[in-house]
C-alpha cells in the first residue's frame, strides 16, 4: 500500500511514519506547512505531492481541509481524516465529498475506543434514564479543541441509544444552580502535561456505578488504526466510513 500523510511534520504524522516503515506500506510524501527531515518529500502543497498513492491520511488541521479534499477527489483517492474540530461548514464539505470518494472519519483512531463507543451506547440501553451519565476526557496541554472528539463520539453513542429528544449535553458546571436536569450528559475537559488520551464515561445509579473507560498509552495506537482505514478503504465505494463500520468488517 502507498500513501500520503497530511501534517507530516506533527507528532501524529512522524507516528503514522514510524508505523507505516514497520509494515509493507510506502509513504510517497507528506503535506506541512513546517520543514521536517523525512525518509518521504514533504511539500506545502497538496498539487506538489507525488502521484500513485492508495490513500490520504490527514492529522493536521482543519484548515488543511478543502486543499485536501480537492486533491483526493481529483485523483479518486480515499480519505482517511483523523483531525477534529471541524466546522458544521466544513462537515457539509467532508460529505459533498464523499459523494464522490471514499472519507473515513474519526474523532479517534482507536480500536479500542470504537469498542468502547459500542459498550456505551449498549449500556446507556440497558440502564435507562434512570442512571445520570458523565463523560471526562483528559489531553495533553497542546490540545486545542474542547471537548475532544472522542467525547463528543461518546456522547453521540449516548444519543443513539436514548435519543436526541431524551439527551442534552452540558459541557462543565459553573454557578450557584447546577442541579441536573434529566436526559442530561455532562461532558468535562481535563487539559495538562502530556496525556495522550483518557476517556471515562460514568453511568451514576440511586445505589450503583458502572464506569466504562478507555487510555491511550502511545500514539502508536492511533497511527496503526490510521493505517488500518487506509488499508479498508480502497475498493470501497464513495461514501462516508467510521471505525464502526471497520469493526463490523473486523468482527
Amino acid at each position: 500500500m502507498k500513501i500520503w500523510i497530511s501534517g507530516a511534520a506533527g507528532f501524529m504524522g512522524r507516528a503514522v511514519a514510524e508505523e507505516a516503515a514497520k509494515q509493507d506500506v510506502t509513504v510517497l510524501g507528506g503535506v506541512d506547512r513546517v520543514p521536517c527531515r523525512c525518509d518521504f518529500p514533504v511539500v506545502s502543497r497538496f498539487d506538489d505531492l507525488p502521484r500513485g498513492g492508495d490513500a490520504m491520511i490527514d492529522f493536521s488541521a482543519p484548515a488543511a481541509l478543502t486543499e485536501l479534499l480537492a486533491f483526493c477527489t481529483r485523483e479518486r483517492v480515499p480519505a482517511v481524516l483523523c483531525t477534529t474540530g471541524y466546522s458544521e461548514e466544513q462537515i457539509r464539505e467532508i460529505e459533498a465529498a464523499a459523494r464522490e470518494i471514499p472519507v473515513f472519519r474519526s474523532g479517534n483512531m482507536s480500536i479500542g475506543i470504537a469498542l468502547l463507543r459500542r459498550l456505551v451506547r449498549e449500556a446507556a440501553r440497558v440502564l435507562g434514564p434512570s442512571f445520570d451519565i458523565e463523560i471526562t476526557e483528559a489531553h495533553h496541554r497542546r490540545k486545542k479543541d474542547a471537548p475532544s472528539g472522542t467525547a463528543l463520539m461518546l456522547y453521540e453513542a449516548v444519543k443513539d441509544a436514548r435519543g436526541a429528544e431524551n439527551t442534552g449535553a452540558v459541557c462543565g458546571r459553573s454557578g450557584r444552580d447546577c442541579q441536573r436536569t434529566q436526559g442530561e450528559v455532562g461532558i468535562h475537559s481535563l487539559r495538562g502535561g502530556t496525556v495522550v488520551g483518557e476517556h471515562e464515561v460514568a453511568f451514576l445509579g440511586d445505589m450503583e456505578r458502572i464506569r466504562l473507560s478507555h487510555s491511550a498509552e502511545s500514539r502508536s495506537v492511533f497511527a496503526l488504526g490510521a493505517l488500518r482505514a487506509a488499508a479498508f478503504l480502497p475498493g470501497k465505494a464513495p461514501g462516508l466510513y467510521d471505525m464502526d463500520a471497520m469493526l463490523s468488517d473486523l468482527l
